[in-house]
């Protein structure tokens, strides 16, 4: 096989089959035939027009597949593994960060198919730096959608750094919030779990929460307040507005941490951070070991996303249902025997 199969962006910012020259990987790369690729909100940073003379990016951030051949001067990883990999896609090891051992903040990291090609194709390229060793107890497809959205609800949980019995609010319970509530479930928290409507307070029930707050009938931070205030919460819904009346849940030193993505500023006044000793921040997934501790944990615990399974070649109607909200909750892409196109 001398080609391999991909779903580029066409130049009026489609989604259309493509087809690649398959080459060796570069200097301390691996090649992976793809099994399985998650579609995430984020991949809309490579999906729009673009010049007829500029080659179309190939999306995708939650790819899951085996290594078939090594580039040189790569260590610890060999064909026949099975690896995934997530948005970073691996830190260089000599900026000023890596050298702090900050691999996040890499200043010469590839973002997987936004910078670099991704995984909506059957073959993906990427820095050994970068790769997650997949856990036997996870299928390809179930792995997929953990390398991301349940990775970033993951360390946005460590990061709040929730104490064994207090209440964690996650908000909203959509892609990464119905991952949100299974993850604190397992790390001996109360959970809340915050929604517009009750069309999701059964779930919500069912992945683990112990309390449901319908944030368009009620102040979702004086609930929190009646529950004993949160002493960690987890924003995932897209919208910085929703998680303005959150601040006022929050218990003494207590931590917003932020993951849904939003132009919409978040409003808080001097007097809520400083008499609450209040912490609002961000998180962006984490390094490529902790990624290995997050799906550790997800099959140790059976934390699984719910997800619909596509064929590759149906990538563009997969992606507009993600893009609609209408997929439950998660759209995962699957990749036959590679043929050419």
């Amino acid at each position: 096989m001398s080609t391999y199969r991909v779903i580029e962006v066409a130049p009026d910012g489609s989604l259309r089959p493509s087809e690649r020259e398959l080459v060796e990987p570069g200097p301390g790369q691996v090649r992976i035939r793809v099994e399985s690729c998650g579609i995430c909100h984020s991949d809309s940073l490579a999906v729009h027009e673009h010049p007829d003379s500029e080659v179309g990016r190939v999306p995708g951030h939650e790819a899951v597949g085996f290594i078939d051949a090594v580039g040189a001067g790569v260590q610890r990883w060999e064909a026949g593994q099975r690896v995934g990999v997530g948005f970073l896609g691996g830190n260089c090891g000599i900026c000023d960060s890596c050298r702090r051992g900050e691999f996040v903040t890499c200043t010469d990291q590839p973002w997987t198919g936004v910078t670099v090609d991704g995984g909506y194709a059957e073959v993906i390229y990427a820095r050994a730096t970068g790769l997650v060793a997949i856990p036997d107890g996870l299928s390809s497809t179930e792995a997929a959608p953990l390398l991301c959205a349940g990775f970033t609800t993951f360390n946005a949980l460590l990061k709040g750094r929730p104490t064994p019995g207090s209440l964690v609010a996650v908000q909203g319970i959509g892609g990464l919030g119905h991952l949100g509530v299974q993850y604190a479930a397992r790390m001996g928290v109360r959970v809340a779990a915050v929604a517009r409507g009750t069309l999701k307070a059964d779930l919500a029930f069912k992945l683990g929460a112990d309390h449901y707050i319908d944030a368009s009938a009620t102040d979702s931070g004086e609930e929190l307040k009646k529950l004993g205030s949160a002493e960690v919460i987890v924003a995932t819904a897209a919208s910085g507005s929703s998680m303005t009346p959150l601040i006022a849940g929050l218990a003494t030193g207590g931590r917003l941490v932020v993951v849904g993505a939003s132009e919409e500023p978040i409003s808080v006044s001097t007097t809520e951070l400083i008499f609450g000793d209040a912490v609002i921040g961000g998180s962006l997934t984490g390094s490529s070991i902790e990624n290995e501790d997050n799906l550790k944990f997800a099959a140790a615990q059976g934390i699984r996303a719910v997800i619909e399974p596509a064929p590759l070649l149906e990538a563009a109607g997969a992606y507009d249902r993600m893009m609609s909200g209408d997929a439950r909750f998660r759209m995962v892409l699957t990749v036959d025997e590679p043929q050419p196109v």
